[in-house]
């Protein structure tokens, strides 16, 4: 398993955490806004301040550099899926249902967070060894949580009887599908709904569990 991703990582002197989580947060979709708009390297923390609607003083409360902005990017985005997957399988759903319940929920929190997949995947590089290695352990963990599920479902009789390999592959199909509308958006959005691309992405993979 790789490194869990963790925002208690990054320092703060605030006792509240709920209110950490929220102040976050805001940073994050703010921070997302402006480094696609204007670029990582030119988005000021001046800049960063104004969108939020904080002070230069309380932002640095909650992060102390852009990295850390970046970092909380990969959590936000861990989170949502994480919590979606957990949600869909705690639904009364039977055989292959349940499955296209996780694909479902993933595909969704990809459609709201679109611009939060996209900026990772073009600014990750920029982070320090450390966290790139984490936030790419954060990946790998969301498309564990796929395999998981398959492989529990498995064990309930809700899915055939695929060796470990074959549900690895499809797990890692999955995160990519549901990546691929966050990239190609401008795209297939002109041609389907994010609901028609979950029905025809979810038909296709459930072609291969026979």
């Amino acid at each position: 398993m790789p490194d869990n991703i963790d925002e208690h990582e990054i320092a703060t002197h605030i006792k509240n955490k709920k209110l950490v989580k929220e102040r976050r947060r805001q940073i994050v979709d703010a921070a997302v806004k402006l480094f696609i708009r204007h670029g990582y390297h030119k988005t000021t923390t001046r800049a960063l301040a104004k969108e939020t609607g904080l002070s230069i003083g309380s932002i640095y409360e909650y992060i102390t550099t852009k990295d850390d902005v970046l970092y909380l990017v990969g959590i936000a985005i861990h989170s949502e899926v994480e919590q979606g997957v957990k949600d869909a399988l705690a639904r009364p759903t039977e055989s292959k249902d349940a499955l296209a319940e996780v694909i479902r929920e993933f595909f969704l929190v990809c459609d709201r967070m679109s611009d939060h997949v996209l900026l990772m995947y073009q600014v990750t590089h920029f982070l320090p060894e450390k966290w790139q290695k984490k936030v790419l352990g954060a990946e790998l963990r969301i498309t564990n949580l796929f395999i998981e599920a398959m492989k529990s479902l498995r064990e309930m009789g809700k899915l055939p009887d695929l060796d470990d390999n074959t549900i690895t592959l499809i797990g890692h199909n999955i995160s990519i599908m549901g990546h691929t509308w966050a990239f190609r958006r401008w795209y297939f959005a002109k041609y389907m709904t994010i609901d028609e691309y979950i029905e025809r992405q979810t038909e296709f993979i459930m072609s291969f569990l026979g």
